[in-house]
Parts: structure tokens; sequence; C-alpha cells
């Protein structure tokens, strides 16, 4: 872990910009199929299945959850049986209110049923964390869908379902992430309605809100000089949906990216052009200076909000530590949302 920490400091957040050389590429044109998409594709390098949630409870009190499960193919090439498997499985699970924030990290090997994905019933787990549909379940939709996951001092169950299908992000489902040619495959459910419970040092809270689930492959999502991202998921009031991202080069150079979903579900590329991220407060987070407030301008769409984080200190203090937590907006445009800081 210690060596693989170090080579990640100089390829990149987390060894993203490591090159993918022996693994499948990413190329413009896919066709998407269900259910085989909602599975794993051991032929890429790195994948992730990923739900945040915004939540209340019947008092008003605002919630955020986080459930995340990662492959990682050590190396290329036919899959082997048992412990000589190749993939690595990560499980990241979190809570956050407005006075806390709450994580738990975990691992497994693949190859020996401690952690995976199946298509059908689609199931998403590692240990006892799960994320799992019933034979109901719409393919088009990935819902309804159950999702646990607990630490040492917290816990959640939610049922998540959704009446719309998936967004394909980027170009068609082709999500570029520099002007060199690094890209994923990239889709979206930002429509799931949540409903569940959430438990904090042993007291449950019955919670409502919404979550948005991002499925995303590829063998290198970043370009080596790349050090991490700004994403953003935003929930709009007005029903529209936006998910936008910054990604950070060490020359002080950011590419920019994002996706404005109409409410029927249509998703619109924006121009890099056409998008800013500035941020405007800065939170001392371990020795780190973190932007846990933005100004987001899209001005094709007259757009202009301002997000500010629920609790500033939802700090990821994992293997490879990161920011997210829950965030709110106002400005032009009202809403909830997620936001997702990485190499800081």
């Amino acid at each position: 872990m210690a060596l693989g920490c170090k080579t990640a400091l100089a390829q990149g957040f987390a060894g993203l910009g490591m090159g993918g050389q022996g693994f499948a590429p990413v190329t413009p044109g896919k066709t998407f199929a269900f259910p085989a998409d909602h599975g794993p594709h051991p032929d890429y390098r790195i994948e992730w299945w990923y739900v945040t949630a915004n939540l209340m409870d019947s008092a008003g009190v605002a919630y955020g959850a986080q459930w995340t499960l990662f492959r990682q193919a050590m190396t290329p090439g036919a899959q082997q049986e048992g412990w000589a498997n190749q993939q690595i499985w990560m499980g990241h699970a979190a809570v956050t209110r407005a006075d806390t924030h709450r994580y738990s990290e975990a691992f497994a090997r693949g190859g020996v049923g401690q952690a995976g994905v199946e298509t059908r019933p689609f199931r998403a787990w590692i240990d006892s964390w799960e994320m799992h549909g019933s034979d109901r379940m719409r393919e088009e939709t990935i819902a309804p869908l159950e999702l646990n996951a607990s630490g040492t001092d917290f816990s959640y169950a939610l049922r998540l379902d959704a009446d719309r299908p998936l967004v394909l992000q980027g170009d068609a489902g082709y999500s570029k992430k520099s002007v060199r040619g690094q890209a994923s495959y990239y889709f979206s459910q930002p429509y799931f309605k949540a409903a569940g419970s959430i438990t904090i040092d042993d007291k449950p809270h019955e919670v409502t809100g919404l979550a948005w689930m991002d499925r995303e492959w590829s063998s290198q999502p970043l370009a080596s000089d790349q050090t991490g991202w700004d994403w953003l998921s935003l929930h709009l009031t007005s029903g529209e949906k936006l998910m936008l991202y910054r990604l950070r080069q060490k020359d002080g150079h950011n590419d920019l990216y994002g996706n404005w979903i109409e409410p029927d579900g249509r998703s619109i590329e924006i121009a890099s052009t056409d998008n800013s991220m500035t941020p405007i407060t800065l939170t001392e987070l371990e020795g780190r200076r973190i932007p846990t407030a933005w100004r987001i301008a899209i001005p094709s769409r007259s757009l202009t909000i301002e997000c500010v984080p629920l609790n500033p200190r939802s700090w990821m203090g994992t293997s490879f530590p990161y920011w997210e937590g829950p965030i709110s907006f106002k400005g032009s445009h009202s809403g909830l949302g997620y936001l997702e800081m990485t190499g800081y």
C-alpha cells in the first residue's frame, strides 16, 4: 500500500494517470448494453459504482450518504481463479450531517467471493455492504435498488427508485478527461428518489430525498500531469440535473467538462468555454487548504450559483484521502447536490 501511494502521488490522484498498456482502450462510439454494462469490465483497469444521496429527516435535519465500490485490475490479461485473481476491490461509505462526518473503508481481493458485481439479478457488494436489485429491477433505470453499509459508529439502509432511464454523460457516454486522449465510459442515474434510515451513534433517523448514481470505467482516466478533480452533481429545483467537473494540471491549467440534463433525460454536453468553476471559500483540513465553496457559471443556461457545503469538514481520510459531501446552492437556480474533490 505504501508503494502504491508513492506511485499515485507521481501519477495523479490514486494512480489514475498510470498508463493503460495492455488494457482495453476507451474510444468514441460505444453502444451501451444492459444488463451487461451494469456489471464489471475486467478488460479495463479501473471502474466504480458510485451513489450519493441528499436526505432529510422529519424534523428538517439534512444528511448526506455515500456508497462506493471501486474495482482495479493489477495486471491485464485473462482473469485468474481464486487468490490469483488480479482484481482488487475497495469500498467507501460515509454519512454526513452539519455537525458530523463519518466514513469507513473496506478492501477485498477478487476471485474469492468477498466482493464483486453480478448483473442478473443485480448485486454489487464488498463484505456486508451491498447494493442489490430484485427480479423486478428495470434494467433501463437500474431501479429499484436496496443499499446498505455500516461503520463503527454509523449505518444506513436506503431504497432507491427511479422513473426515468439512465443518462449518458459526455458525448453519448464517451467522457473526455483531457485533450490528449484520456477518457472514460460514463453513465448516470440522476433521478433516484431515496427513502430509508440513517443511524448515527445508535440513534436511527428516518430519511427521504434524492440520490445520484455514477457508473464509470477506463484504463487511463487521467493524464500523468493531472493531479485531481473537482466534481459536482446537482439536482436543480426546476427539474434539471447538472454534472460538472474540473481536472487540474500541475502547470495550473484546468480542463472543464460537464453535461446539462433536461427533465426528460436529454443530456447535452457543456462546452469548456461555457463553464466556469471558481473557488470562493477555503477550509483548513489535515494540513491542506480545501476549496469547500464554489461559484459556478454557465452563460448559455443563464446559470450563476454559489455552492456551500452542509459540513465543510467532510474529509474522507481513506487510503487515498479526498473531500466528499453534500452541498446546497442558490443564485439564478437553487437546489442540492454533492461535491467531490481529489488530489489536494
